[in-house]
């Protein structure tokens, strides 16, 4: 299975999913997580998509398989383009099929969003 891996490196409370890729590439060999840009060209799109990403007022790890409860952030500037933008723009499209979306909160420590999301991800392979 592949996983994107969505943050800013430069913000520290956008950041852990991307620190976190090295322990996740350990722990799952078997698995692929890739570093996405929400700029960047997503094609093609993988008939299920599976997204580790950043989500405020998150206690614990949490899953999704819909981008309906999320609330869009103000777009004003290029700047404010986020992935949950482009997820969206994709899914209007139709290019976006399925979706599991693993939200971290910005307030865990990497030790605790890793232990999190390493015992969601063990289920996948059960």
């Amino acid at each position: 299975m592949e996983f994107w891996i969505f943050g800013n490196p430069d913000l520290p409370q956008d950041s852990t999913p991307i620190h976190l890729m090295p322990r996740l590439r350990a722990a799952f060999p078997e698995h692929t997580f890739v570093l996405k840009d929400p700029l960047d060209e997503w094609e093609p799109m993988p008939e299920h998509l599976r997204v580790i990403d950043t989500i405020v007022g998150l206690y614990d790890v949490n899953e999704y398989t819909d981008l309906e409860g999320f609330a869009q952030a103000p777009s004003v500037t290029m700047h404010d383009f986020d992935a949950l933008s482009q997820l969206r723009f994709l899914q209007k499209l139709g290019k976006l099929k399925k979706i599991t979306l693993y939200g971290v909160p910005d307030t865990l420590t990497e030790d605790q969003a890793f232990s999190q999301l390493e015992m969601r991800l063990r289920q996948l392979s059960v």
